[in-house]
This record gives C-alpha cells, structure tokens and sequence, in this order.
C-alpha cells in the first residue's frame, strides 16, 4: 500500500516540528511548501539526513511550488506571521487573510481531496476563511487549538495535584483565544473529580475553587507565557504536536474524540461558525460532533466566546474577505 501524501504549509518553527513528528512516526511522505526559497529545502534534509537514526523510511522533501503538493491526503497549514509591536488586530487579519487566501486556492487546485488541518491564527477566522475559499466539505476543514489548550489545562493540573499528566482528562472548548472556556466540571484524574482532590489538599473549598481559577487563566494566558519567556518567539513544539495528534487519528481512523475547531450546524445551538467542541477524527475528518449537557455557567461561558468568534468573523468579512 502506498503512503499517505502530506502536505505542510509553511516551514516556520511549527512546521519543522511537524515534518520531523510526521516522518520518524511513520505517518506518511511529506512535503513541506514555504515561499522563502531554500528554507523548506533545508529543513526537510534535516529531518531526512536522521531516517537512519530514528528508524523511518518516509521521503522528507521541500519546495517553493505548490504543485508539489499535488495529490495530498492531508494538508497542516502553519503560513501567516506573528502580531507584531504596533500591529492592530485589523493588520493582523488583513495580513494573514491575503495570506490564507492565496493558500486555499492553491489547495484546491493541487489537493482537492485533502482534509486539512489549520493552525495558522488568528484561527476560528482563518479556518472560516478557508472553507469560504476552498468549498470543501465542512468535515474536511478543521483547526487545531482545543487539542493544546486542553493539554496545557492537564499539564497545570497533574503539576498542582503530583499526579502524572497521563492520568488527567480535561478539555477546553470554544474560541482560541482569551475567552477560550476550560471545562472544569468535567476535570479528572482517571474518573476522579479534580475538584474533589482540590479540596482534599487544601480542605478548604474556597481555596480549592480560587486555585482552580488560577489554572484556568493560566491555560487562557499559556501562549503568551511562552511568548513572554522566548522574547524572539512563540510556542512550536506543543502546537505540532496537538496537529500530529490529530493527523494520526485521521490518517489511522482512530476515531479519538478530541477538541477541535470544527463547524457547527446546530450543536450546542450554534449555527454556521467554527468553535472548538469534542469531536470524532476519523477517515472523513470530523465524523461526529459529541454533545454534552453545559450548566448555566458552562452556557454563559461558551456563548460569550461564540460572540468573540462572530466578532472575529465579522471583522474579517469587513476588511473584504
């Protein structure tokens, strides 16, 4: 059987990352697009000068021309640039929209079947833009996001309780962004209630409520964290690997249920837009949208990031995209 083709859209530091997860985990020949001449060239010789060592036989290869990426199975879009000082959100938008939109029609000439996953942000409306672009199906258009803000919420938890990060399920929904909404609710160690053994610790349940708060914003502020203590960056290695998490279960039909931006059509009550929720990967993409009952508070949190996401796209369609 021949290997899945993918299809990487930018050779940034997350793009790297991705070519180097996707060859040594056997997930397919990939190809790596960038504008900058050279840059992909040479990362994807990197990455297939080590086949030897970490045991891969996946051809790595760069290019400048998109119809090198003729026929992919899977595309992982990173291409856009990072706000700059003195960049208002409207440059950010425009800047990175002409930039998806030149991606999506190249997509749609040379990988018309493809599934495609996209990181680039700001991300409920570049995913919008390039289903709006590209006409594909909504099961085959969804964005990474809820896969690591969740994985940052369990990474807070399991360091606060001493327990192992395997052992912690969380997950956080809606916009990626400040208004993202973890699911405190649902928070467990292995079935056990986080909150539960928050209030062993501590024995004090207002304490325990006030530490859970501060993990909260710490997941909604983890970027930025990373941002602030690189001075010369943003995070790379934890997106690549949330996408790679994602692109196994597709390329493999898992069926993970996993948080992601995915389109709505009556879910959670919310019609035509892009919101991280719970979802099954599989072969088609996003096969099925879990629903779960919110309480009021849950409700008010998921609406307000909604409202945020319409913005979002609002603003976009605004600026004439």
């Amino acid at each position: 059987m021949p290997r899945k083709k993918i299809a990487l859209i930018g050779g940034g530091q997350i793009g790297g990352v991705l070519a180097q997860l996707a060859a040594s985990r056997q997930l397919g020949d990939v190809v790596m697009f960038d504008i900058v001449e050279d840059l992909p060239q040479g990362k994807t010789l990197d990455v297939a000068e080590a086949a030897r060592v970490d045991g891969f036989d996946a051809n790595v290869t760069g290019t400048n021309d998109y119809k090198d990426i003729n026929g992919a199975d899977l595309v992982i879009i990173t291409a856009g640039l990072p706000r700059k000082p003195g960049m208002s959100r409207d440059d950010l938008l425009t800047t990175n929209a002409k930039i998806m939109k030149s991606v999506a029609e190249n997509v749609k000439q040379y990988a018309p079947n493809s599934i495609v996953i996209i990181i680039s942000n700001p991300l409920d409306a570049m995913v919008t833009l390039f289903k709006k672009i590209t006409g594909f199906p909504a099961n085959r258009v969804l964005g990474q996001a809820g896969v690591l803000d969740s994985s940052r919420f369990s990474t807070f938890i399991a360091w606060e309780l001493g327990v192992s990060v395997k052992d912690i399920n969380a997950m956080v929904l809606g916009g990626h962004g400040d208004t993202m909404v973890p699911i405190v609710r649902y928070a467990n160690i292995n079935g056990i209630p986080v909150m539960e053994q928050l209030e062993r610790k501590y024995n004090d349940k207002a304490k325990a409520k006030e530490v859970m708060k501060n993990l909260v914003e710490r997941t909604k502020m983890a970027g930025g964290e990373v941002v602030k203590l690189l001075k010369t960056g943003s995070a790379f290695y934890s997106p690549a690997s949330s996408a790679i998490a994602m692109a196994e279960s597709i390329l493999f039909d898992e069926k993970r249920v996993l948080p992601v931006c995915a389109y709505l059509n009556g879910e959670f009550g919310i019609n035509g837009y892009y919101v991280g929720v719970p979802a099954v990967l599989g072969s088609n993409g996003v096969e099925k949208v879990i629903e779960f009952e919110l309480d009021s508070e849950e409700r008010t949190l998921l609406d307000n990031s909604v409202s945020a996401v319409k913005t979002l796209v609002a603003d976009m369609e605004r600026l004439g995209f």
